[in-house]
C-alpha cells in the first residue's frame, strides 16, 4: 500500500545558527555562549567550534537553491540572537536583520516557507556574564529580542518558534554541563528551565501582535521511555524519566502545572529548589497553534542509585540497531509519542520539527554518498508518521535533520546527519541518496510501493 499524505503536508528540512552559519565576528555579531564554551579546553571534541562551520551566511543563496531543487516547501531555520542585538539587549545590529531579511525573501520566492526559530542555544555571551536563564531578568531579554525580530519579519513570517529544546538548553547547559555555559547547578537548570518556559510565554502575544495571522508555537525533544523489564523499581525509573523530560515540559505548557511527582522527587534532592508561582504556569500555559515535536529514538532505562539524572541508566537493546550518536532506531517510538501526544495534551496542531540519524558518511570512488542505512531510517520514521495521522493526530508536516552536516554542538564535526554532504575543506554540497530519496518522496507526497518494498529488501 502506498503511504500518501495530505496535499497540504508540509514537507522541509531544519538547521541551527550556530550550527550552519559561520560568519562569528562578521558584520557586528556578538559573541554567544557557544563561542565561549567552544574556547573551553576539552568542551567540543577535537576543539571545534562555529567560526565558519558551513559558511551558510555566504553561502545562504546557493543553499535555497538547494533546497528548491529538491523540492522543500518549509525550511525550519534559527536566528542568532548575538546577530540582532551584540550585547543581548539594547543596541540593534541592522546588517543582522538585513541577513534574514534577505533570507526569508528568498525563500517565499522559492516558494519555500520559513519556519523561524528564534532561539536555538546561541544566548549572547553578555547575558549569561549577568547570570543567563538561571536569571528572572532573562523573560525581559528575550521578550524584547522577540520584539525586535517579529517587528522586522512579522510581515512575511507565518509560522515561529519561540524555544528549540528547552530541556536541552537548561539541563544540559546548566545541570549537567555538556552544552554551553557548561554549568553542573541542578537547581539552577531548573531555573533555567521555568525562565525558558515563562520567556516562551512572554513572547507569544509579542509575535502575535508583530504578525498578525501567524501561527505561534515551541519545538520539544521528546522522547518514549521503557522500562527494561517490568519491575517496580524499573517502572518507577522509567516513569522518573519521563516527567524529567517529557512531562516537565509539556504539563507546564498544557496544563499549567509541573508535575507533583516530579516536584516531590526534587524537593526531596535539593533543599534549595526554587519557586514556581501559580501565575507563571498560567503564563507559562498561553494558548499556541502548534507543538514541534524534535524525536530521534527511545531510551529504556532501569532504575540506578549512581544515575546522574534522575537515578536511571540507559539500557541497550540486544539486537537494535543503532547510529553513529549510539542512539536506537525505533521507528515505532515516534507513533506512539505523538499519539500520546494527541491522547493526553491534544494540541491543535504538530509538526515533526526534527527527525534524522547520524551514519559515518563518505562519498565513494564516484563521489556519491550513498546513505541506504539514514533512507531506511527515514522511511520507517515516516511510515509511522503517517500510522500516527490515520490514528487522527493532526500531523501537519515533517522536517528532516538535517539539511545539511553541521557543527554538531559537543561533538563538533564529527557525526553527520544531513542529507546533503559537506566537505568543510571545499564547503561543496553533495546531495545524499537520502536527498535525493527525499525529493522523490516530496514529489510524491509520500512513499510508494517501490520505495517501500525496497526497504524491505536485503542490503
Amino acid at each position: 500500500m502506498t503511504v500518501t499524505f495530505l496535499p497540504d503536508f508540509l514537507w522541509g528540512a531544519a538547521t541551527a545558527s550556530y550550527q550552519i552559519e559561520g560568519g562569528a565576528r562578521e558584520d557586528g555579531r556578538g559573541e554567544s555562549i557557544w563561542d565561549t564554551f567552544c574556547r573551553a579546553p576539552g568542551a567540543v571534541l577535537n576543539g571545534d567550534n562555529g567560526d565558519v562551520a558551513c559558511n551558510h551566511y555566504h553561502r545562504w543563496r546557493d543553499d535555497v537553491r538547494l533546497m528548491a531543487d529538491l523540492g522543500l516547501n518549509a525550511y525550519r531555520f534559527s536566528i542568532a540572537w548575538p546577530r540582532i542585538l551584540p550585547e543581548g539587549v539594547g543596541r540593534v545590529n541592522p546588517a543582522g536583520l538585513d541577513f534574514y531579511d534577505r533570507l526569508v525573501d528568498a525563500l517565499w520566492a522559492s516558494g519555500i516557507r520559513p519556519f523561524v526559530t528564534l532561539y536555538h542555544w546561541d544566548l549572547p555571551q553578555t547575558l549569561q556574564d549577568r547570570g543567563g536563564w538561571p536569571e528572572r531578568e532573562s523573560v525581559a531579554w528575550f521578550a524584547e529580542y522577540a520584539e525586535v525580530v517579529s517587528r522586522r519579519l512579522g510581515d512575511r513570517v507565518r509560522d515561529w518558534i519561540t524555544h528549540n529544546e528547552p530541556w536541552v538548553a537548561a539541563m544540559l547547559g546548566y545541570g549537567i554541563g555538556l552544552h554551553a555555559p557548561g554549568l553542573r547547578d541542578p537547581a539552577a537548570a531548573l531555573r533555567a528551565a521555568h525562565h525558558l518556559l515563562l520567556s516562551h510565554g512572554e513572547a507569544v502575544p509579542i509575535l502575535r501582535r508583530n504578525s498578525p495571522g501567524s501561527s505561534v508555537g515551541i519545538t520539544l525533544n521528546l522522547t518514549p521511555i521503557h522500562p527494561a523489564s517490568e519491575s517496580e523499581a524499573d517502572r518507577a525509573a522509567a516513569r522518573r524519566k519521563d516527567g524529567f523530560v517529557n512531562r516537565w515540559f509539556l504539563d507546564a505548557l498544557y496544563r499549567a502545572a509541573y508535575p507533583a511527582d516530579m516536584i516531590e522527587y526534587y524537593h526531596a534532592l535539593w533543599s534549595d529548589l526554587p519557586d514556581f508561582p501559580a501565575d507563571d504556569l498560567k503564563r507559562i500555559a498561553v494558548p499556541t497553534d502548534f507543538l514541534g515535536v524534535n524525536n530521534y529514538t527511545r531510551h529504556v532505562v532501569r532504575h540506578d542509585l549512581r544515575g546522574v539524572e534522575v537515578q536511571t541508566e540507559y539500557v541497550r537493546v540486544e539486537g537494535a540497531e543503532y547510529t553513529d550518536t549510539n542512539w536506537e532506531v525505533c521507528p515505532a517510538g515516534l507513533s506512539e509519542l505523538l499519539m500520546r501526544l494527541h491522547r493526553d495534551y491534544a494540541p491543535p496542531a504538530i509538526y515533526i520539527t526534527e527527525n534524522g540519524a547520524a551514519f559515518p558518511d563518505a562519498p565513494d570512488a564516484n563521489g556519491e554518498v550513498n546513505d541506504a542505512r539514514r533512507v531506511a531510517y527515514l522511511r520507517g520514521h515516516l511510515t509511522e508518521a503517517h500510522r500516527a495521522v490515520t490514528a487522527g493526530v493532526p500531523l501537519c508536516g515533517y522536517f528532516v535533520w538535517s539539511l545539511m552536516d553541521n557543527f554538531e554542538w559537543a561533538l563538533g564535526y564529527s557525526k553527520r546527519f544531513g542529507i546533503v554532504f559537506v566537505d568543510y575543506p571545499t564547503q561543496r554540497r553533495i546531495v545524499k541518496a537520502s536527498g535525493r530519496w527525499y525529493a522523490g518522496v516530496i514529489g510524491a507526497k509520500g512513499i510508494e510501493d517501490e520505495q517501500r518494498r525496497e526497504m524491505q529488501s536485503p542490503g
